[in-house]
């Protein structure tokens, strides 16, 4: 890990065991690298009211699959936090938006998955739910933006490169389907 070193207002994430239970913190800038220890995080697929999913892109200058498209919102909990409260942060944060209706998806996800010597290995619940307000993003959390039909983002991710979608929002969006919970879409 080098020089890195934490600040003491650095997010902290919450480290847990194989079963999910918190078994520590540690300083996010200390967490993501070639042996990423399991920790909590969370993945949110928010609609709008003419059932679009707003999907985003990846900061260039973010740590972890930077550039990469994405589902509307992924992060870490914070210790103590609910993942709704934190999905409620993350959202406000990155893109200037409220959040109705979150639901679970696929709770009991879990995935390890590498790019350019980074690793991410989380146990990661899926949401689903809707967003209010207009998109004002954050440029460095989120580098573009745009609201999609659930047939053309599931279209995207089959035909563009394997490196332009996240492999957890592939991943993810089969779950979604094969739990059948888009029948409203």
């Amino acid at each position: 890990m080098g020089d890195v070193v934490a600040s003491p207002t650095a997010e902290l994430i919450v480290l847990v065991d194989e079963q999910g239970t918190a078994i520590g913190t540690m300083p996010k800038p200390l967490v993501h690298h070639g042996e990423t220890p399991l920790h909590r995080a969370f993945s949110a697929y928010l609609f709008d009211d003419e059932a679009r999913l707003l999907v985003t892109r990846r900061a260039q200058t973010k740590a972890t699959f930077p550039g990469m498209w994405t589902n509307t919102v992924c992060g870490h909990p914070a210790p103590g936090e609910t993942d709704t409260a934190a999905i409620a942060r993350r959202a406000d944060f990155e893109l200037g938006l409220g959040v109705a209706d979150l639901r679970p998806a696929v709770p009991s996800y879990r995935y390890r998955a590498e790019f350019r010597g980074v690793v991410e290995n989380e146990i990661c619940p899926v949401y689903l739910g809707r967003f209010t307000g207009t998109p004002r993003p954050d440029p460095s959390e989120v580098g573009e933006w745009e609201m999609l039909d659930w047939a053309t983002f599931r279209d995207r991710q089959e035909t563009q490169q394997h490196d332009d979608w996240s492999p957890w929002c592939r991943e993810q969006a089969r779950l979604i389907e094969a739990a059948g919970l888009l029948t409203d879409r």
